[in-house]
């Protein structure tokens, strides 16, 4: 599987030659930095306590402390995001995301996808943060850190508990999405887009339903995810589509046809990353792509250093999501142009924060 010759696979590279976990992303259980103790499987015939091959999803639920996060980074677009999971089932391998799940003491690979966190008293924390006399109204993300929409919210319906709060308070919300879940919240979106309190952002990595099946296996298609730009916009919610990340050698050239569809489908705004692999994610995202992607791994992964001043990470502010190099540079001046082209982005305009109330109060606050 590995496209050169000379260099000898990883063990863990040559059991998933034998075993591919479809439907995941990752392959592997990265180490958790975190801990002292690494437990690995080195050879597939050992008889040991071993994880279960088909890696069933579990739901581990917590009772969080918090539910509301100030983000300090400037490139993300966000003051303040909450996220009723942690953990994602999407399994999309290139996630910066997967990172914090060893914050909770698991991994980054498998653990991430298959091992989600549910925040049971996530709407009871945000009423109680909302009704802080301190909470001077900006609005919040959904799904700054993993998918609000992904599938635990069919069983557990938390994002639409925290929609109709914030509805309830008129506070603005900004959601970003992969899923075609969140059709099931249009009639609070579409009460709430009346009020100009809510917007929706679309991620589509790529048209290429083969591509996507391994890169974001449990997602829906670009299709479903077009479907869901018209449906919205045709309600009068405001969507836009992101772009990210954008992998040279992989996806980079789908970037016009993307903007295009999703324009032609209502989008009125857009976004984009650049692949970057940062911790984990390095080792994560390289075992997948020699695997799934032999004949041009060694390409892609040359051109992702190129972005990177050689490296596949970077975590400077103003740089990090965007690299730069002839490489990412292209890919920017591609966005500039079709947004343009597309009238994506062509107008100022922001989530309304002056109907802002707290229940039993009279009147509004700004």
């Amino acid at each position: 599987m590995n496209s050169n010759p000379n260099q000898q696979p990883l063990p863990a590279q040559k059991e998933a030659a034998l075993q591919y976990l479809k439907g995941r992303g990752a392959q592997i259980n990265t180490p958790n930095h975190f801990l002292q103790n690494h437990t690995e499987k080195w050879h597939i015939e050992a008889i040991d306590d071993w994880e279960n091959t088909n890696c069933p999803t579990q739901y581990i639920f917590t009772k969080a402390t918090s539910i509301v996060n100030k983000v300090d980074s400037p490139d993300v677009g966000m003051l303040y995001s909450m996220n009723p999971y942690q953990g994602c089932e999407h399994g999309c391998i290139y996630c910066y995301a997967r990172n914090v799940h060893e914050y909770w003491g698991y991994s980054a690979g498998t653990d991430f996808e298959s091992k989600i966190l549910v925040k049971q008293n996530a709407p009871e924390l945000l009423r109680h943060f909302l009704m802080k006399p301190s909470w001077q109204c900006q609005p919040i993300v959904l799904s700054g850190n993993t998918d609000c929409y992904q599938p635990a919210e069919r069983k557990f319906k938390l994002t639409r508990q925290l929609l109709q709060v914030c509805q309830s308070f008129n506070q603005p919300v900004g959601i970003i999405t992969k899923n075609a879940a969140v059709l099931r919240d249009a009639d609070i979106l579409q009460a709430m887009a009346a009020k100009n309190l809510v917007s929706v952002l679309v991620s589509i990595t790529s048209l290429n339903e083969p591509l996507r099946s391994v890169m974001e296996p449990r997602t829906t298609t670009a299709t479903q995810r077009l479907r869901i730009i018209e449906t919205l916009s045709k309600m009068g919610v405001r969507t836009g589509v992101m772009l990210g990340p954008m992998i040279p050698g992989l996806n980079e050239h789908e970037m016009q046809p993307i903007m295009e569809k999703a324009a032609a489908a209502g989008a009125r705004f857009s976004a984009y990353t650049f692949i970057r692999l940062n911790g984990a994610i390095g080792s994560l995202f390289k075992d997948w792509l020699f695997k799934n992607f032999p004949d041009r791994a060694n390409k892609v992964w040359h051109l992702i250093e190129q972005a990177h001043g050689g490296q596949v990470n970077d975590s400077r502010w103003g740089v990090r999501m965007r690299g730069e190099g002839p490489i990412a540079a292209l890919v920017q001046q591609q966005f500039k142009t079709y947004n343009r082209k597309y009238q994506l982005n062509a107008e100022h305009w922001q989530l309304n924060t002056q109907q802002f109330m707290r229940p039993g109060t009279q009147g509004t606050l700004f």
